[in-house]
């Protein structure tokens, strides 16, 4: 696989510019509303957004087993049980020590992609890439985040667990039946949110109750409406996009841009200011993915 074509880099920019908004918005939900509704209230949202759009595409579901079996897994790995693990994480960890225990999934992405996905061989550039990109995060953040380690260590695992989970994700999306020629994403896009909605809903009101959206605030129904909307359904498309695209490895890099943006998305909304060593730490992250996608 040749380099990645600046359309790539732009739409895994984009990625990770939505996605490093999520840990804000998932700090408001989960304030008032318990992390598996949550989960189920994003994934419903999405499934309805990318519904409309394969409806007004006159696309369709995809129809073998194989692919809903796929479809089924991936609703695991990829939405219910990372967005849970996160969120129950994320009421205990920063989300400068979640941004750096999310940065485990690419290097567990390519070691996954090298013995699962044809033509993603794990090679010399693309750890020289996780090294500079991890180096990257860890300017970012500053080293003494690393000092709470340890502190909440479930909440900690937890995070680490759903960057895993991620990492699973991206390598089986791969391997997702892609249907006929010219068959548009979109259906398997909604397939995967539909399973991830079977899921997460008959859990939610298993693990939280029919009554646990009653005391939720109107500034956590926004959080997860946005959630739903952008991060899950939307961003979706650009998901399924890069990882056909580039494979789960150059994919893999959104999770050290997240942390960017999230300085960034600071910046814009709470006028935080930004110094000379967040715009470093991004010189640092893109060298990074620029090395990685070297041929």
């Amino acid at each position: 696989m040749g380099p990645a074509p600046a359309r790539d880099v732009f739409w895994l920019i984009t990625l990770a510019l939505i996605w490093g908004s999520s840990f804000a918005a998932i700090k408001v939900a989960v304030a008032t509303m318990p992390p598996m509704t949550m989960v189920a209230v994003r994934v419903v949202i999405a499934v309805a957004i990318l519904g409309a759009i394969m409806a007004w595409q006159g696309a369709r579901l995809p129809r073998d087993r194989r692919s809903w079996a796929m479809g089924f897994v991936l609703g695991v790995f990829g939405l219910a049980l990372p967005f849970f693990l996160i969120g129950w994480g994320e009421e205990r960890v920063s989300s400068g020590l979640a941004a750096i225990l999310m940065a485990v999934m690419p290097l567990t992405t390519m070691v996954l992609a090298h013995f699962f996905n044809e033509g993603d061989p794990l090679n010399g550039a693309k750890l020289a890439g996780v090294g500079i990109g991890f180096v990257g995060v860890v300017i970012l953040i500053g080293p003494e985040a690393l000092k709470g380690l340890g502190g909440e260590l479930l909440h900690q695992l937890a995070v680490a667990g759903g960057a895993c989970c991620y990492a699973v994700n991206a390598t089986l999306t791969r391997n997702l039946p892609h249907g006929p020629p010219g068959t548009p994403m979109i259906g398997r896009a909604v397939m995967v949110m539909s399973c991830g909605a079977v899921i997460s809903v008959p859990l939610a009101l298993a693990v939280d109750g029919p009554g646990a959206l009653v005391a939720v605030s109107a500034d956590a129904w926004l959080a997860a409406l946005y959630l739903g909307v952008l991060p899950t359904g939307l961003a979706t498309l650009i998901y399924f996009y890069l990882i056909e695209a580039r494979g789960a490895s150059f994919f893999s890099f959104v999770n050290y841009l997240n942390p960017v943006f999230g300085v960034l998305w600071g910046a814009l909304l709470l006028a935080e200011v930004i110094g000379l060593q967040a715009l470093f730490a991004l010189a640092l992250i893109l060298a990074g993915v620029a090395v990685a996608s070297r041929r």
